[in-house]
């Protein structure tokens, strides 16, 4: 059996905003991940500046930063066998036109600039963007 592994994953806007938080995390549930932490909030710009550090400058950022901060979104950690690269497996592609179906990106999303959901892409940026939401005492 695999590792456990924890790797971050936000609910975006465009899917809060739709009603779809419930669907999404039940997919995780379902497949029988644990939900280590959890939290509805607004990303700040401060906050999308943090997680999207690698992008600081290149010319897609400000829509970045832009749509993460257009509404709620839901944080969450999950802990699970091979977390990142099962997560992103069941997220689907980054565009959502090349997710396959059953994939959420393949069932929810039409366009990659509102795909639904981000999760981390290796242990590294999902330790760091984990500490970008979560202080150590909201997560069990």
């Amino acid at each position: 059996m695999p590792d456990l592994e924890r790797t971050f994953v936000m609910i975006k806007p465009d899917a809060f905003a739709r009603g779809l938080s419930g669907e999404i995390l039940a997919r995780f549930e379902r497949r029988g991940f644990a939900i280590r932490g959890l939290k509805l909030l607004r990303v700040t710009e401060e906050l999308a500046a943090r997680h999207y550090e690698e992008h600081v400058g290149k010319p897609f950022y400000p829509e970045l930063v832009e749509f993460i901060t257009s509404g709620p979104a839901v944080a969450m950690v999950v802990e699970g066998p091979a977390a990142v690269s099962t997560v992103r497996t069941m997220m689907g592609a980054t565009d959502p036109l090349d997710s396959a179906p059953g994939t959420i990106r393949g069932d929810y999303a039409l366009e990659i600039g509102r795909n639904i959901v981000h999760g981390s892409d290796s242990l590294e940026s999902a330790a760091r963007e984990i500490d970008v939401y979560f202080d150590a005492a909201e997560t069990v």
